[in-house]
């Protein structure tokens, strides 16, 4: 039974081969025992995982550092303590070695709470570890999307040959202001992104194609910004020898599920003359999570 409030947090790492790093990572939350990992997605192709943290508290306890804020900034640690950004090779884009963090409330956890651990956990990353740090969606006072601040840092332009991002930024020098920290990245680290958002769906469509301008063509005709779905973002990314994703976030999963997503990845790729599979979600439902961490947690 749920006796107070729960919050939800994501965070993507650009490291997925390397294991001793991760596993400094996941030791790095333990020690908060109010805090579960509920969820690790690990991506060899993209170079990439995402952890998926779940804590219960009251109103009383949001304050308290020793909960999810306290484990995730300590991952956050772990991560730019055994992690060089400018050895990173991998097919997904990325800004940084924790390249982005988002919360989400659940149950009675509220837009506004979830918003506060944003700020609070950007503010330790930004001033305590010196990594420029931006701010997102209800975390940010100006309510500034996540794809927006990354298409002004040029997050969506491959840096290496190919389809690959390698390496460190380019230039230390960045072009927009960052919220928290110092307004130079460094090249081994790079920069971090923080927000807060209702719950985000994941799902990617794999295309068994290496053509990858028409799977981008697919792709922008899927997202709401090209003139598709509403509510989905969308972007192709090279995944292995010969294959191409389509890589989807749901902004409103309950409006526009996975299941329309899969059926209009077909009917573009069959427009292309591509062969599609079937897709796959890199985490649980935001009613699963809530399942098993009163499940396993409580």
């Amino acid at each position: 039974m749920l006796r107070g409030m729960l919050a939800c947090c994501k965070v993507y790492i650009s490291e997925s081969r390397n294991k001793l790093a991760l596993s400094s990572i996941e030791q790095a939350a333990k020690p908060y025992p109010r805090v579960a990992i509920l969820n690790k997605f690990q991506d060899e192709a993209y170079n990439r995982v995402g952890y998926t943290l779940v804590s219960e508290f009251s109103p009383t306890q949001l304050q308290d550092s020793s909960s999810l804020r306290g484990a995730v900034v300590s991952m956050v640690k772990a991560a730019l303590e055994t992690i060089d950004l400018e050895s990173h090779c991998g097919t997904h884009p990325r800004l940084g070695i924790v390249d982005h963090i988002c919360f989400h409330p659940l149950a009675q956890t509220s837009l506004d709470q979830a918003a506060w651990l944003a700020r609070s956990v950007a503010a330790d990353i930004g001033s305590n570890l010196q990594v420029p740090t931006f701010l997102y969606g209800a975390a940010n006072l100006e309510g500034k999307t996540l794809a927006s601040i990354r298409r002004e840092l040029g997050y969506f332009k491959p840096n290496s040959e190919g389809n690959q991002w390698a390496g460190g930024p380019q230039s230390e020098s960045l072009p927009l202001k960052p919220d928290e920290g110092p307004h130079q990245a460094t090249r081994t680290k790079g920069v971090v992104v923080v927000g807060t958002t209702r719950w985000v769906d994941n799902y990617n469509v794999p295309i068994f194609s290496t053509d990858v301008a028409a799977v981008c063509r697919v792709a922008k005709c899927l997202s709401e910004r090209g003139g598709g779905l509403p509510s989905v973002q969308a972007m192709a990314l090279a995944h292995g020898e010969d294959i191409t994703e389509v890589a989807c976030n749901l902004l409103d999963p309950s409006r526009v599920g996975a299941d329309k997503v899969q059926l209009e990845v077909e009917r573009l790729a069959n427009e292309e003359g591509l062969s599609v599979g079937i897709g796959y979600f890199t985490d649980f439902s935001q009613e699963k999570i809530i399942e098993k961490y009163l499940k396993d947690y409580q």
